[in-house]
């Protein structure tokens, strides 16, 4: 009989300053190399649970917690975390919030270095890790040059160079695009063959439908039915929606949304599409370099050719009043192109001319709004109501009400934005961008770690916006948001503008 390695039994559990409990007699067990999916609503538990077995709760998150949990024999509450690190290893849903040094090779061999291994050891995992992930492109870089997906490969290098017994994985594809996500379920199916116990919360499941063992439904802390891999992969779409779950098959939505842009060879209509200059948005001279030549006198002006840049798109006309996809592989240039239109890079001094104005540098701040993709960098106050009226221009506690009731967090108004999770988070900084009003609006991946219910409020918002007139930029790599909500698809590739078209 297999044993089992993670055993929770009867937990309840709040957290510091929550009025109520987000576990209710939650009991779960997990066999020795079974491959475990979590699913639900965000909110509904499934990070709880990875914090869990981790040992992150309660020895860093703080709250009331009954009930036993054991992870490879060890009563997690009698278990310091330094003892856990060669046991579990966790991959978070932004790696960027788990990395210790600033270069890849210090990373991969931060784990192995920090539980005290010898010099010739730790040399010989981080060999035999890079060589089984091919990653050898990755090696003697700075991490903060990597794209998202190439960031994902170092998080799950450096858990695999621990060589832990159980992997945790936390929406791992939530910022990844097609490409990325086919090399993450190829890591995922490597651990399985190494007899590795997994455990992923997730909301995209069309990746992992055939390689878990077994998938557990959470709702409002508490498992409400669990499924073993086949039966689920075999649910029809009626099922998977009355369960309120992203698609199970998503190959037509991306073959007819994102093509080429998605990691896909499927054919894509490449017709460029652009509405005239009196009846758009037109952004000239966008030209942006994250390193560029030093100057002694003068900053020099890029030009059209110029080698060093990261962001090259001398005009564009964008359809006012219509959501526009942002597309394009991790790391090509989408979230730059974003952070230049609204006026967050500086050195990037393109102009926007529209309804007979021109708007320069800070002068872009004026006239447009953008959700970050970390949108912890922007929350600045003590409750989700007091956040989203900072970005009124006049405070009006009735329509901040009925934009946090469009969302589904009206009853987290009083609460501190960062007691929330990361989808609820999410919710509260595009509640801010709908009470800010912005002419231009812009949206990095506001979908990511948010469920599919969540996911059609916000392509909703998103379309009842361009019906107010305001112009809407989302990068995103969710085909689903692309179908439910946008008017056209933009594509960014390598920093130039691949095409526009209508969806």
């Amino acid at each position: 009989m297999t044993e089992n390695i993670i055993d929770i039994k009867h937990v309840n559990f709040k957290y510091k300053g929550s009025e109520e409990g987000l576990l209710n007699d939650t009991s779960l067990t997990v066999k020795k190399g079974e491959t475990l999916l979590l699913t639900g609503a965000s909110g509904s538990g499934k990070t709880t649970i990875i914090r869990l077995v981790n040992g992150l709760i309660p020895h860093y998150y703080q709250g009331d917690l009954d009930g036993m949990v054991t992870v490879a024999g060890r009563d997690i509450g009698k278990t310091e975390l330094y003892e856990l690190a060669g046991v579990v290893g966790t991959v978070f849903q932004n790696p960027r919030s788990q990395f210790f040094s600033v270069d890849t090779d210090g990373e991969i061999v931060f784990g192995p270095e920090n539980i005290g291994l010898e010099p010739k050891a730790i040399l010989e995992r981080k060999k035999n890790v890079v060589s089984q992930m091919h990653i050898e492109k990755l090696l003697e870089r700075s991490l903060f040059e990597l794209s998202g997906g190439e960031k994902q490969s170092i998080a799950c290098a450096s858990v695999s160079a621990l060589l832990p017994d159980i992997i945790l994985l936390d929406e791992p594809s939530s910022n990844l695009d097609q490409g990325a996500i086919s090399k993450l379920r190829e890591q995922i199916n490597l651990w399985r063959s190494e007899g590795k116990t997994i455990v992923i919360s997730e909301h995209r499941l069309w990746y992992l439908k055939d390689i878990v063992d077994r998938v557990i439904y959470m709702e409002s802390g508490k498992i409400a039915n669990e499924w073993d891999g086949d039966e689920f992969a075999s649910f029809n779409k009626d099922k998977i929606n009355d369960l309120k779950l992203r698609p199970l098959d998503v190959s037509d939505i991306l073959s007819a949304s994102c093509g080429e842009a998605c990691g896909l060879k499927d054919k894509c209509d490449k017709m460029t599409v652009l509405p005239d200059e009196e009846d758009g948005i037109v952004l000239r001279d966008f030209f942006f370099a994250y390193h560029r030549n030093p100057y002694l006198f003068w900053k020099k002006s890029f030009k059209e050719n110029d080698p060093n840049l990261s962001l090259c798109i001398p005009r564009l006309v964008l359809p006012k009043g219509a959501v526009i996809g942002v597309i394009g592989r991790n790391g090509t240039g989408k979230s730059t192109f974003l952070k230049c239109v609204c006026g967050l890079e500086k050195e990037c001094h393109g102009v926007i001319e529209t309804d007979g104005k021109k708007y320069k540098g800070k002068d872009r701040l004026k006239i447009s709004y953008m959700v970050m993709q970390d949108v912890n960098h922007q929350l600045f106050t003590d409750s989700v109501e007091a956040e989203v009226l900072l970005s009124m221009e006049e405070d009006d506690k009735e329509r901040c009400g009925q934009i946090l009731e469009d969302l589904g967090i009206y009853e987290f108004k009083d609460k501190h934005p960062m007691a929330l999770s990361g989808g609820q988070k999410q919710r509260v900084a595009i509640a801010s961008a709908i009470a800010a009003n912005a002419k231009l609006m812009l949206f990095d991946e506001p979908t990511s770690g948010l469920d599919y219910c969540h996911m059609e409020k916000v392509g909703e918002l998103l379309k009842k916006l361009a019906g107010s007139g305001n112009t809407v930029l989302v990068a995103t790599h969710d085909p689903e948001l692309i179908e439910l909500c946008c008017d056209y698809v933009l594509c960014i590739e390598n920093g130039k503008l691949g095409y526009i078209r209508k969806v």
